[in-house]
């Protein structure tokens, strides 16, 4: 498959490191030229520096005919625009783009995106030896909600620290798919070991959401 990877920070390196062992033929676009050398040299993949959201860079990029196109842009105009640009100048078959508001969800699959992606947010606080620590979970909805992934930031003192992969025993229907561990993407196995400041993308089910939240989040 042609795949182009527009724009992104941590995803788009995640994306680019999933699907290069596949023998696809990707194409990265990446507007900041510091990062889009760090994909290049981490994945040792070609990596345009340039705006996805101009037809000129798209076409310097060769993405003609290209069968998916994933929009990873902090905007949500951006991520619209590069693929209304995709689909209608340059015939790629298929557009995916993530979007920080909720509600853009349902507009941009009218306007024609063909997979919208939403980001939500919760806030904990915690507190314990009267200091007061802040932790972001960040969840993606897919399809109709059937799973959801989860980034959850990991502390010194929970208990799955230290520990291999192959030695917790998590709850059903859980799934490290990687670990972000800057500045690199780690595609964890059994062996892997959990080490404090990690923050793991896990794949879920909205029912098991807060069984699994509660689990890594448990302390020693």
């Amino acid at each position: 498959m042609k795949i182009v990877i527009a724009g992104g920070k941590h995803e788009a390196d995640f994306i680019v490191n999933m699907f290069k062992e596949d023998h696809h033929e990707l194409i990265v676009i990446n507007p900041d030229h510091d990062f889009a050398e760090y994909i290049s040299t981490n994945n040792d993949v070609p990596v345009f520096s340039g705006d996805p959201t101009k037809a000129y860079c798209l076409s310097d990029a060769e993405i003609q005919d290209a069968d998916v196109l994933i929009a990873l842009n902090m905007l949500d105009t951006d991520n619209y625009v590069t693929c209304m640009i995709a689909k209608r100048i340059f015939n790629v078959t298929k557009t995916v783009c993530i979007v920080r508001n909720p509600k853009n969800v349902d507009i941009f699959k009218t306007l024609g995106v063909d997979a919208v992606i939403s980001s939500t947010y919760m806030l904990g606080q915690m507190i314990k030896n009267e200091t007061s620590l802040e932790s972001i979970i960040k969840t993606l909805s897919f399809e109709d909600e059937k799973i959801v992934v989860i980034e959850i930031g990991i502390e010194e003192d929970y208990e799955l620290v230290n520990k291999t992969l192959q030695e917790i025993e998590f709850p059903s229907n859980i799934n490290i798919s990687c670990i972000y561990r800057d500045p690199h993407v780690i595609i964890p196995k059994g062996s892997t070991v959990i080490k404090p400041f990690d923050r793991l993308i896990v794949i879920s089910t909205p029912q098991e959401q807060a069984a699994v939240i509660k689990f890594l989040q448990k302390r020693k």
